[in-house]
């Protein structure tokens, strides 16, 4: 569990990242829960975003896939996104 101090670092670094998920009218699909746990295994730190003829708005979409993917829901903001997952044998982002 993050605390606000960190959350706040993160939300931080997300600025500058560009969104990597994109959930359109498919919705949430096994296939998106797959990548979506590769890339937080990879970088830690993610963003996406939620198009518009999506049935998720980005709020539904951050819980949903948070706890799919066992990962801390950051922010969501407008139709963007961010989630963290620290990588134990790997950690890149140091809180």
């Amino acid at each position: 569990m993050i605390n606000t101090k960190q959350r706040a670092v993160l939300r931080a670094m997300a600025n500058q990242l560009e969104p990597i998920v994109h959930i359109g009218k498919a919705g949430i699909t096994d296939h998106l829960v797959t990548q979506v746990d590769d890339a937080l295994t990879a970088r830690e730190l993610i963003k996406g975003t939620v198009q518009e003829n999506a049935e998720y708005t980005a709020k539904e979409a951050l819980h949903i896939l948070s706890e799919r993917v066992c990962a801390e829901p950051v922010q969501a903001i407008g139709r963007k996104f961010v989630l963290y997952r620290r990588n134990h044998e790997k950690p890149r982002i140091q809180l």
